[in-house]
């Protein structure tokens, strides 16, 4: 196994306390809690937010009104910045739920003292992405860095239902179709987890284009949210913003580059703001088709793997062909060949390049195999072709007469 391709886990929790206290350092950057977009009108540059206090709650929100240039979208995949979008752009949009509902569980720490092994307070091995496959359902563990586990459980809406009907059976369920759980995690505490914490619902969203002119744009899950299963829904979005960003750069370079006319300074002044909005309409229309098909691809990634981790993964000829191509990335790697998931995982390719090869690298091995699986009746029928023409040929015009008299007998 390459070291270097390693996946690590970040809690969210974390990471957003991280990012916040970094941008609280930045002189450009203000904060603004508990404001709830409203309206927007992105022909005016304006909009409208609610701003929630606790008087709120007791009467009707404080509600303001802002200009701006350019409004990002990061709100998530219920988004109020592509709901008003679409009021103005000729948005295309599709919401799918995709009949599964999941819920936190949690492994706890081993208690020992604080000279020993750091790994001896993991129950499990902390350098692997745990997997129990159920075909239709599925549980999995991640580590964390205090030797606890987050563990989801991903069901079908129905037998979820049934669980809820009767909570009692839970250990059952879990001894029955994910053997060894109820060894870390006591039934009671499976039996507390599964009606303390809540059953949600997993959303699929993809839309396009992702700007309006030059007032508006959005980025990771207000674009495209995507279920969980590829682990690349927060790199998406992310990935986003480097491209958003080093888009509006070049552009904006570009501009700084043109000469203004400056004997009136109204006029240059106005000649700059329509020459900055006209290049930052160029640069998100750049964006949309760029990110377009990457996250499409994505999204769509993000589902069929749903299907190869509680299902595929139990098939004989999926994993042959997994290990057909592991084999060929680690002793052929002068072919370029590459698994779907490292390339992913990984790369810095694009999402829409990394299936095209990935479908490209399927077809060549699906030929391969049958050719190395024909190959020793093709090498068999051509030497006894070379050795016995003539009792090929009489054996074929046999086969044909007693075909043919078949053939009659039936009429």
């Amino acid at each position: 196994t390459d070291p270097k391709q390693t996946i690590f886990a970040v809690d969210r929790a974390g990471l957003n306390k991280r990012l916040l206290d970094i941008l609280e350092d930045m002189p450009n950057v203000k904060f603004f809690f508990s404001h709830k977009l409203t309206g927007a009108d992105f022909k005016k540059r304006k909009a409208w937010f609610e701003v929630m206090t606790s008087e709120s709650a007791t009467g009707r929100a404080r509600e303001i009104e802002i200009d701006f240039d350019l409004m990002i979208g990061a709100d998530g995949a219920h988004s109020a910045v592509r709901y008003h979008m679409m009021k103005f752009a000729q948005l295309n949009y599709r919401q799918d739920y995709i009949g599964t509902l999941w819920c936190e569980f949690h492994i706890k720490p081993v208690k020992v003292r604080s000279d020993e092994n750091p790994n001896a307070v993991f129950r499990i091995s902390p350098n692997h992405l745990h997997i129990w496959p159920g075909k239709d359902f599925m549980f999995i563990a991640i580590p964390s860095d205090d030797g606890s586990f987050t563990c989801t459980l991903f069901l079908p809406s129905a037998q979820t239902f049934a669980l809820e009907k009767n909570p009692a059976s839970i250990p059952e369920f879990f001894d029955k179709h994910f053997p060894g759980v109820t060894e870390l995690i006591p039934g009671r505490e499976l039996i507390e987890s599964f009606e303390r914490n809540p059953h949600l619902p997993l959303i699929s969203v993809k839309c396009s284009p992702y700007h309006y002119k030059s007032s508006a744009v959005i980025v990771g899950d207000a674009a495209h949210a995507m279920v969980p299963f590829y682990g690349q829904g927060m790199n998406a979005g992310l990935e986003d913003v480097r491209v958003l960003f080093s888009i509006l750069d070049k552009h904006a370079e570009a501009e700084s580059n043109s000469p203004l006319d400056d004997d009136d300074d109204d006029a240059a002044s106005a000649s700059a703001s329509a020459a900055a909005a006209y290049g930052r309409e160029v640069a998100l229309a750049e964006y949309t088709t760029n990110r377009v098909p990457d996250a499409h691809a994505i999204n769509d990634l993000a589902l069929q793997n749903y299907v190869e981790m509680r299902a595929s993964v139990l098939s004989p000829k999926y994993r042959l062909r997994k290990w057909l191509e592991e084999m060929m990335s680690v002793y052929l790697p002068g072919l370029g060949w590459q698994t779907k998931y490292s390339r992913v995982s990984f790369e810095n390719q694009r999402y829409s390049e990394v299936v095209a090869q990935s479908e490209h690298q399927g077809e060549v091995l699906v030929s391969v195999f049958e050719a190395l699986v024909c190959s020793p009746f093709i090498v068999g029928a051509v030497w006894l072709w070379w050795k016995q023409p003539k009792w090929i040929a009489r054996t074929y015009q046999t086969w044909t007469e007693k075909a043919i008299m078949a053939a009659f007998e039936r009429l």
